[in-house]
């Protein structure tokens, strides 16, 4: 079985990175780093990996020459190889774009199981997944809170957690799943881990590599534009009742007057 877990080089968002002038993350002088997310999906990726010792792990990243650094510490935590898809004309792609140049290295790569998060912890717009399983003509399977491959009968299985119901769903491999961050807590790299990633092999490839025409990517092929960044408010003084033995009182009728209750 061959998987391959497509991760992301964000922004520390504890660094509380700014704008800049056209409205995009100012990555300059903040420090990156693997999505949080996105260790859930390598986590769900190593516990297929150590049920199934024989399967392949690989992960994909698109980005800057920086973005390796994602793909060393997913490396830290298991798996075998890594790919960078990197080319300066990628810069400014939007969600589609990623998509676009995700799914052509993985018609390379030609996977069993391809895993992705939720969402990015910089973009946020959980749509990558569902375009990949679009782009590759496979069965998609999101927002999983748990996952279960079975390599017998070739199929996978998730759990979804919504708000009103739980829902069970299955699909044959090939699939695209991604999952959520209630698939439980990830591994952090051991120093033996982090050695050892140094020496596996990580290819980078570029546009020319995957037969992506450099006008599909990039800004000038962006199909949605930020128009505008408003900062949000900082929060206010919360409301404080001192309790001289109507403290329950009091706290029921400002929830009442709330419509709390």
């Amino acid at each position: 079985m061959r998987i391959v877990v497509c991760v992301k080089h964000v922004p520390d968002m504890a660094s509380d990175p700014g704008f800049t002038a056209d409205h995009r993350v100012d990555r300059d002088g903040v420090q990156g780093r693997l999505s949080e997310l996105d260790e859930h999906a390598v986590e769900q990726a190593l516990r297929v990996l150590d049920a199934a010792p024989d399967a392949h792990l690989t992960y994909l990243t698109v980005g800057p020459a920086a973005a390796a650094e994602a793909l060393r510490r997913a490396l830290a935590m298991g798996g075998h190889a890594a790919v960078h898809v990197s080319d300066d004309a990628i810069a400014g792609s939007d969600a589609p774009a990623t998509a676009l140049v995700l799914a052509a290295a993985l018609r390379r790569l030609e996977p069993d199981l391809v895993l992705c998060a939720m969402a990015s912890t910089d973009g946020g717009t959980s749509l990558v997944p569902a375009m990949l399983a679009e782009h590759l003509a496979l069965p998609q399977l999101t927002f999983a809170a748990e996952l279960t491959v079975e390599p017998a009968t070739a199929t996978v299985r998730i759990r979804r957690d919504g708000s009103r119901a739980t829902e069970e769903l299955r699909a044959t491999l090939p699939a695209v799943v991604s999952v959520t961050d209630r698939t439980g807590e990830a591994r952090y790299p051991s120093f033996k881990g982090i050695m050892a990633a140094k020496k596996k092999p990580l290819e980078t490839w570029n546009l020319a590599d995957l037969g992506v025409p450099a006008d599909q990517v990039g800004a000038g092929a962006a199909r949605t534009v930020v128009d505008a960044i408003t900062a949000r408010p900082p929060r206010t003084a919360g409301t404080a009742l001192p309790d001289e033995g109507e403290g329950g009182l009091r706290l029921a009728d400002f929830l009442s007057g709330q419509k709390f209750v």
